[in-house]
């Protein structure tokens, strides 16, 4: 062989190592999950879990709740690796990634998935749950054991529902006490067909724009207001850039935990008994946590902040919901007949003035 030919081989080989080694070094959690192709090369599993809020909310917390239980229970042999604040995938683009196991978990916002199901709009109807008692009831009863089923034609794993809250306005121009208040008013909202509605039946303009852009679009003038929870609100300060916040508790916000089912066919029983144990635990204790974390950072932000605060009185509230109400025929046979009704009958047993 010509010098020449040997000396083009070393250049290809140590470019080749140059980037294997530069990957490791700065993506050391690129691991692929477990499957019997691998046992006896590599004596710890690696999990990406990819989402989009702060860490000092709700689904962060969740989120690394989890990953502490799965090193306890799997005793370091299986690693779940956080990325928060959309530094992977934003809350558009995170899905298409779960289905490309370019990640391996993702918990994304019910309101996403009506793109793969229209029966996740029965948790976007206005005024769905009278208060977080109600949603806990009703995510981890037969309404939220449905709605994870419907995503394995989608090919995926439901694994939970980790409710965060009740969802509050904020806005510029206000303050926001009757419905009619909003008119004419630009929102950013979620990616779901049935908020697009509620927006336009209350004369509003509503954008639908990825989470972590919303901050930007309020600073520059490119929307009025947004709705989200008190703890969504906090850690992203929307209310330093907002005037008016409005306690309304009109809609629901939640995230359905999952994975791609290939990756999870995948894993050993003794792996995914381990998922599926400290899931159950995480989801527990998110119940709780997330109820209060919203309430305490409800009082920071009174306390911290110039931000002009109304809550709805039972009155109002009522007109809120009469005013939003014709939402439930127009949706209802779209989601289903089973869920509607279950969702009828949950209401029922629960006051909105409690």
């Amino acid at each position: 062989m010509k010098k020449t030919s040997i000396a083009a081989l070393l250049l290809v080989i140590s470019a080749v190592l140059a980037v294997y080694i530069g990957y490791q070094k700065f993506f050391p959690q690129a691991e692929l999950p477990y499957d019997d192709d691998q046992e006896g090369l590599s004596d710890q599993i690696v999990f990406k879990f990819s989402h989009v809020v702060a860490e000092n909310t709700p689904k962060g917390q969740a989120a690394a709740k989890f990953a502490e239980l799965v090193d306890e229970k799997s005793n370091g042999s299986i690693q779940i690796v956080v990325f928060p604040n959309g530094s992977l995938y934003s809350d558009i683009e995170e899905i298409s990634a779960l289905k490309d196991e370019q990640v391996h978990l993702i918990a994304p916002s019910t309101s996403k998935l009506g793109m793969l199901s229209a029966e996740w709009g029965v948790l976007d109807l206005p005024f769905a749950f009278p208060n977080y008692e109600a949603i806990i009831k009703g995510v981890h009863g037969p309404i939220g054991e449905r709605l994870l089923q419907s995503l394995e034609k989608e090919g995926l794993k439901g694994l939970a529902h980790w409710p965060n809250g009740l969802k509050q306005i904020t806005t510029n121009k206000g303050p926001v006490i009757e419905p009619e208040d909003l008119a004419g008013q630009n929102f950013r909202i979620m990616q779901s067909d049935i908020i697009q509605a509620q927006y336009g039946l209350l004369g509003a303009v509503a954008q639908q724009e990825s989470f972590n852009s919303t901050f930007n679009l309020i600073e520059e003038g490119k929307v009025d207001g947004e709705e989200n929870t008190i703890s969504n609100i906090y850690s992203r300060k929307f209310y330093t850039v907002q005037k008016h916040l409005t306690i309304t508790d009109h809609g629901y916000l939640g995230y359905a935990v999952m994975m791609n089912q290939d990756v999870w066919d995948r894993q050993s029983e003794e792996t995914q008994q381990i998922l599926l144990e400290a899931m159950e635990e995480t989801t527990a204790w998110n119940d709780e946590n997330a109820h209060k974390l919203n309430e305490e950072q409800l009082a920071l932000i009174k306390e911290n902040s110039s931000i002009q605060i109304h809550e709805l009185s039972g009155p109002e509230k009522q007109r809120w919901i009469k005013k939003l109400n014709p939402l439930y025929e127009e949706y209802g046979e779209v989601i289903g007949k089973e869920l509607m009704e279950n969702l009828r009958e949950l209401r029922e047993s629960y006051s909105f003035e409690d």
